[in-house]
């Protein structure tokens, strides 16, 4: 037992998949802006089912699901389309960008992130982000529950999350400083479920961000500034998501020159 629950602490994503599947299980008893069991099944069997093509097709030693679990539970409590066809088509989109788009031995994107953008650029008026108000109360203790999961974890992108909390809140307090708002306005802002998710689940995933420190910090400044630019002066809702997309690109750029060890997950 002592062994198995040392397996389950020494992998950071069995914690994701729990934190999700809480929040996705508590969503789906006391909110209405929770995903229907028809969209879970089909954006689960899709992002399964991809993986298992591809694991084949690129002949892999292992079929691991911890990936495409935690996958479909972000798009899950994040993606929402005004068709169900959508929804599957999101998680093919995001599952395959892991194998296609590659560079270095590493997927270039967030696959989550990857699905929601596309389908973002592709259909703009039947694809949006559920930003997720869910209240000081639940705000507070899920970030507190994933902090605590990334120390016990020691999971080694817990400073990329950390630093773009840091990053994110220096832009919207500043600018509720500088415009003389009050401060609850910029402390109802960042009690979104949408954006805890993104900042613990999404720009942490060590698979699609820079290796080194130093490449994470100024990979976390980029995305906070041009989210902040795109969601407050631009008027674009999702610009945090559009951002992570966009600064993805720079990764392997960053890899490049500032070198250091890269993670390996476990294998099942």
């Amino acid at each position: 037992m002592l062994k198995g629950l040392k397996a389950i602490g020494s992998d950071a994503r069995h914690f994701q998949i729990m934190m999700l599947s809480s929040l996705l299980c508590l969503l789906l008893f006391l909110y209405d802006f929770a995903p229907a069991i028809e969209q879970i099944a089909l954006i689960f069997t899709a992002s399964l089912l991809t993986q298992f093509i591809f694991t084949q097709y690129f002949k892999l030693p292992v079929y691991d699901v911890r990936s495409p679990f935690i996958t479909s539970l972000s798009l899950c409590l994040l993606f929402k389309g005004a068709a169900l066809w959508l929804y599957p088509l999101a998680a093919v989109l995001a599952i395959g960008s892991k194998f296609l788009i590659r560079s270095d031995n590493k997927h270039i994107f967030n696959p989550a992130n990857f699905g929601i953008v596309v389908l973002l650029l592709l259909f703009p008026n039947m694809v949006w982000v559920s930003p997720g108000q869910w209240g000081s109360a639940l705000w507070l203790g899920f970030a507190l529950a994933v902090f605590a999961a990334l120390v016990l974890t020691k999971a080694r992108r817990a400073d990329m999350a950390l630093m773009f909390m840091a990053f994110w809140m220096m832009f919207v307090f500043g600018r509720a400083f500088w415009l003389g708002d009050p401060i609850s306005i910029p402390l109802l802002s960042i009690q979104s479920g949408a954006l805890l998710i993104f900042a613990f689940f999404m720009i942490s995933d060590p698979k699609s961000t820079p290796d080194h420190i130093t490449g994470r910090a100024l990979f976390a400044f980029a995305v906070a500034f041009m989210g902040y630019v795109m969601q407050y002066h631009l008027q674009i809702r999702e610009g945090l998501f559009f951002a992570l997309f966009f600064i993805s690109i720079t990764t392997p750029l960053i890899d490049t020159f500032l070198k250091s060890n890269r993670i390996q997950w476990r294998q099942l």
